[in-house]
């Protein structure tokens, strides 16, 4: 890739950094994540996420039991209805994470040069500030003699009292004996272990994960699954035969969690195989040498992009966690991310625990709305095109006419009618610089005992999209029905837009439809 496409729009106009931030219906057309905890877990402050732009709830089943999820997520289900926004619901993995287990919760003072032993037998001992246990036997025969180990609450933030740097001095055993680097506290219950650049021989999906998923997972009807410390491809086809056995689950998307070097090592087969990747910069940044990680975000982003999967970006506003400003250099870094070309933002900590989560939303949003305006679609349109290559699928080729028609006559929005939520993800795919509604038509299925609606799932998986809201359409009437059903469906479509302020009065709209076997797109002019 050349560093020219990297290149803005040229000139930005000094004008448009003075102008205001005006507000629309929606905060931007990126999306966020937010995971839901301690701090973000009542029914007012879960309505105040939503409320502030966040479309995907994130579960962290790291830490909390499912009954304490579970209450949550009916906070979660009575805010919904209460704010009328929709949202998604993902529920992530404990993976191969390694932590060290300290049950009686009180804080651990390390010294610097002092020496402190990592053990596996977490069963029977008490952490202190000689010894601490560790979920995991395999360590002892994974590092050597001048290794680090790094281990914090939340990976590395950059903090360093509260997260402290090892260096390996012997192994004795099963035991690894650690000269500390530098004088720290750790706090908590749990904190995670990390060593660079070596494999950790535990499974992708734990025992604990796979009961949690073909439990709370079936039962929540679940839209993400957030596979932590993915690896290799199979991992995730591992993951998706274990959801289709589980019940109801097999519409679930899996993305990917990239969280190592040997994630990175097999990133193109596990993007295949995966609906989504999560890159996970928190571990990364500890797996790469800093220098390397924004080399990577760009290169795996823009793999996202050309192959039309979302890409969600986490660790963006560290320091909002207890501040009301994020740093300038955070404040930047999301705008790049953005101009990168992700789908999303992912907040880990500073919503789960942070003092601001709603702030801390709004302020991501905001961000990500300044940075969209001067998106270089242009370049962006034509890198898609190219790449996609001829001759071009029916599909990819009616998204990129309709992006390019709505572009070309200034279309305030493109509404896009589709059942399996694939023609909308298309057009997202070409980074339209207007929103796309989705208007998801119910599919009425039978399995010989019950009739059921699809379209729900399709509706809620196009919330981790850029640029993609969905509607869903009135079930009555059956989709493959008259062009009058269309055309009612589009009129409530408009009258949407209207009321949510996308579209005005002398607007022009975009329509992306089937029409029997033919796809059709057409530019509508509306009245006063």
């Amino acid at each position: 890739m050349h560093s020219t496409h990297l290149l803005l729009e040229e000139p930005i106009r000094m004008a448009s950094i003075l102008e205001p931030s005006k507000s629309s219906f929606f905060p931007a057309m990126t999306k966020i994540v937010g995971t839901l905890g301690p701090k973000s877990r009542s029914v007012e402050a879960i309505s105040g996420c939503l409320k502030a732009g966040m479309s995907v709830a994130r579960f962290d089943f790291s830490w909390g039991d499912p009954d304490y999820h579970q209450e949550t997520l009916e906070n979660l289900r009575t805010a919904i209805k209460g704010t009328k926004k929709l949202c998604a619901v993902m529920l992530d993995t404990v993976g191969a994470e390694l932590q060290v287990v300290n049950k009686g919760e009180h804080s651990i003072s390390l010294q610097a040069d002092a020496y402190v032993v990592l053990t596996p037998d977490h069963k029977d001992k008490v952490a202190t500030s000689e010894l601490l246990p560790i979920n995991f036997a395999g360590l002892a025969k994974a590092v050597k003699k001048g290794d680090t180990i790094f281990i914090g609450q939340y990976l590395f933030t950059g903090s360093e009292t509260t997260s402290v740097w090892l260096e390996v001095s012997e192994v004795k055993g099963e035991d690894v004996v650690c000269m500390i680097k530098n004088t720290a506290t750790l706090t908590g219950s749990l904190f995670t272990l990390h060593v660079s650049q070596i494999h950790i021989d535990l499974p992708t999906l734990t025992e604990k994960d796979k009961e949690v998923i073909s439990t709370w997972g079936v039962r929540n009807h679940i839209d993400f699954l957030s596979l932590s410390y993915t690896r290799h491809a199979e991992d995730v086809r591992h993951a998706r035969e274990l959801l289709s056995k589980s019940g109801d689950l097999h519409q679930t998307q899996i993305f990917a969690k990239i969280e190592n070097v040997e994630g990175l090592t097999h990133f193109d087969e596990i993007l295949q195989e995966a609906d989504g990747i999560i890159l996970s910069r928190g571990n990364l940044g500890i797996d790469l040498p800093p220098e390397k990680v924004f080399l990577f975000q760009k290169a795996a982003v823009y793999k996202c992009n050309m192959a039309g999967k979302p890409a969600v970006v986490t660790r963006v506003v560290d320091s909002m966690t207890d501040n009301l400003r994020p740093t300038r250099a955070e404040a930047t870094d999301v705008a790049n991310a953005v101009l990168d070309g992700s789908d999303g933002i992912l907040l880990g900590a500073e919503t789960l625990r942070g003092l601001y989560p709603v702030e801390t939303i709004s302020t991501v949003g905001k961000i990500c709305a300044e940075a969209e305006k001067v998106y270089n679609q242009d370049l962006y349109f034509k890198k898609t095109v190219k790449y996609v290559g001829e001759p071009m699928t029916h599909l990819e080729s009616i998204a990129s006419s309709a992006v390019r028609a709505a572009i070309k006559v200034k279309a305030s929005v493109i509404i896009c009618f589709t059942s399996s939520g694939r023609a909308a993800r298309l057009i997202a795919k070409y980074r339209p610089t207007m929103p796309v509604i989705s208007v998801v038509i119910p599919r009425l299925k039978t399995n010989q005992l019950k009739w059921s609606f699809t379209g729900a799932f399709e509706a809620r998986q196009s919330l981790i999209v850029r640029g993609l809201f969905p509607m869903l359409a009135d079930p009555r009437h059956p989709a493959e029905s008259t062009s009058a059903t269309n055309e009612s469906v589009l009129k409530v479509a408009l009258d949407y837009g209207k009321t949510s302020g996308v579209v005005k009065p002398h607007d022009r709209v975009v329509v992306c439809q089937k029409v029997g076997d033919a796809s059709v797109v057409k530019i509508i002019e509306l009245e006063d």
